[in-house]
């Protein structure tokens, strides 16, 4: 399967990479847009000269929200294994 290459620009800097499909392509370029977007939010906001310190924000900022997504599953999916577990006890109790 070729690869297709793509650049990406990330404050300022281009990035070649190659993605496997048009979907991974799209990915990358809304991931890019949103990282941009994130970095103009922290420049407007806070008087940071480096870079750097942006991008470790915006680093931060996806990576707590990607966690904070993956404990809400986990709690949900205990929440409805739990829910399953009471439905199957009380089908069980019937029978």
């Amino acid at each position: 399967m070729t690869k297709l290459k793509v650049n990406v620009v990330i404050a300022g800097r281009t990035y070649p990479l190659s993605v496997n499909n048009t979907s991974e392509e799209e990915g990358m370029r809304k991931a890019a847009k949103n990282i941009n977007d994130l970095i103009a939010k922290y420049e407007q906001s806070y008087a940071v000269s480096d870079k750097q310190d942006v991008l470790a924000m915006c680093a931060l900022q996806f990576a707590s929200k990607l966690e904070i997504a993956s404990i809400s599953k986990e709690l949900e999916d205990k929440e409805v294994l739990h829910k399953i577990k009471a439905l199957t006890n009380l089908l069980d109790s019937q029978l």
